[in-house]
């Protein structure tokens, strides 16, 4: 019964929200409608103690960074930027190479440090400039960016600075770079199919006559370019190159400014607590912000003239943006902690710890709890907090190398976690004014093939030992 209940809250909450019903109100509604079956008298505790205090704090971290993400979007498609970087990729690679354009922009940017939400942010006025010129459909969008951000850059390749690939380090000994040659096998195979079934999609609705659709109609399209003329495309890129150089450059220095932690005394009356902050938790996100502050004062420095007369317009709808995304994607967060926390999560998590295989084992229960939870991060912290020591011990028992349980944990974690409750699921949705009815379909064939690439690459470390 524990499992049936839930079973029937994801259900619930991913039914909602393919209706394109806000998460932000059904999250905690699908959460506490789950505690409510399990136990009536935990309701407000949980309400209060978990989901406000997960929801809560994931905006305290991460707010900033999808503020900073929107502002910076929205001056690369004031300034004119992003049309003269989508007018210098036709030339180069040509109209109907528009997806993989914007595929490799996105793996530029997260494989360089940047997090998949400020790339959805920073990406989409190109494509949206790009797929309206090539006459491609916008619906097609999601698809593309969710294969160039949320999959191989995120977890595949070795050496991406992204979360879901460090979070295996601390529990198995190992570093970044692990399986370097499996990882990238796993990573070549998910963008050449990923490629291959968006392309027969672009080829389907040419076919049919669809294009782009009327901006008219459309939701959320970047504002036209205003200005006399296009800057170059060296100088459009500018601010993209600063902000992936300056976080990786930030996330070198900051330890080494801070040390461990930082305090200071705050300036009340009476006695006061001093503040502490540990340095190791928050560098990463003081480094991205820093990095977005940078990118917003170059494109200012830029292109002056035409964004500032649209500047108060432009802030208000970049605003509205990062307000919604980020409460959606927190109301998700507080959802996830919430059914972690209840007997039927404690029954799944269980009857995965069965399986015989450990690289199965260990992809099954990883891809499955992030489902559940809608986090890659999430469903993988949980997963591996509760059962790393037997995963190892599988593992060791086998002949395994720690390395080849890093990259199928990593890989794992980003396969089902895209489901249409996933927080950056509804951010690339809420961002370019689609629904999950319109985009969905592509985003879960994405996830398919990013499921499938975990099985190749245990299949081909068992077929011939790479590592």
């Amino acid at each position: 019964m524990a499992f049936l209940i839930v079973l029937a809250a994801l259900a619930f909450l991913m039914y909602v929200a393919y209706r394109g019903h806000s998460v932000i109100l059904f999250a905690p509604v699908a959460a506490l409608g789950a505690v409510l079956l399990t136990d009536p008298a935990l309701v407000p505790p949980m309400f209060t103690g978990l989901f406000m205090d997960k929801m809560v704090g994931f905006l305290k971290l991460y707010f900033p960074v999808f503020l900073l993400g929107a502002v910076f979007g929205k001056l690369i498609e004031l300034s004119g930027f992003s049309r003269s970087i989508v007018a210098a990729t036709i030339r180069l690679v040509g109209a109907k190479r528009a997806i993989l354009s914007i595929v490799l922009v996105c793996a530029l940017l997260t494989y360089g440090g940047v997090s998949l939400f400020v790339a959805v942010f920073a990406v989409y006025p190109f494509a949206a400039e790009l797929f309206r010129q090539s006459d491609i459909p916008k619906r097609l969008i999601p698809g593309t960016i969710a294969l160039g951000a949320f999959t191989f850059t995120m977890d595949a390749l070795p050496g991406t600075p992204q979360i879901q690939n460090i979070i295996p380090t601390t529990f198995f000994g190992t570093t970044a770079w692990a399986a370097p040659v499996l990882g990238t096998l796993g990573g070549v195979f998910i963008l050449i199919v990923g490629l291959l079934y968006l392309e027969s999609r672009r080829r389907k609705a040419a076919a049919a006559g669809e294009g782009y659709g009327d901006p008219a109609t459309l939701v959320n399209e970047p504002a036209s370019f205003s200005g006399d003329r296009l800057a170059s495309a060296w100088s459009a890129l500018l601010p993209l190159v600063l902000v992936g150089v300056s976080n990786r450059l930030f996330t070198a220095w900051i330890p080494r400014f801070y040390g461990e932690s930082s305090s200071f005394d705050p300036a009340v009356i009476g006695d006061a607590a001093p503040v502490v902050q540990e340095t190791a938790k928050v560098a990463g996100i003081w480094a991205v912000e820093g990095a977005l502050l940078i990118g917003i004062a170059s494109v200012l420095l830029l292109a002056w003239r035409p964004v500032v007369t649209r500047f108060v317009e432009g802030s208000r709808a970049a605003i509205s943006g990062a307000l919604l995304a980020s409460m959606n994607t927190a109301s998700e967060y507080g959802f996830g902690a919430v059914i972690a926390a209840l007997p039927g999560f404690l029954v799944v998590s269980t009857a995965l710890s069965s399986i015989p295989d450990p690289l199965v084992n260990t992809a099954v229960t990883v891809t499955s709890l992030a489902g559940i939870t809608g986090s890659a991060s999430g469903g993988m912290g949980i997963a591996l907090a509760a059962m790393a020591e037997q995963f190892i011990a599988q593992a060791d028992a086998a002949g395994i190398p720690m390395e080849v349980l890093h990259r199928v944990a990593s890989m794992a974690s980003g396969g089902m976690d895209t489901l249409p409750h996933n927080g950056a699921v509804i951010t690339v949705l809420a961002v370019t004014g689609l629904t999950h009815r319109q985009a969905y379909r592509d985003i879960f064939a994405v996830t398919l093939i990013k499921t499938a690439a975990v099985a190749v690459v245990i299949g081909l470390y068992y077929l011939t030992g790479l590592v």
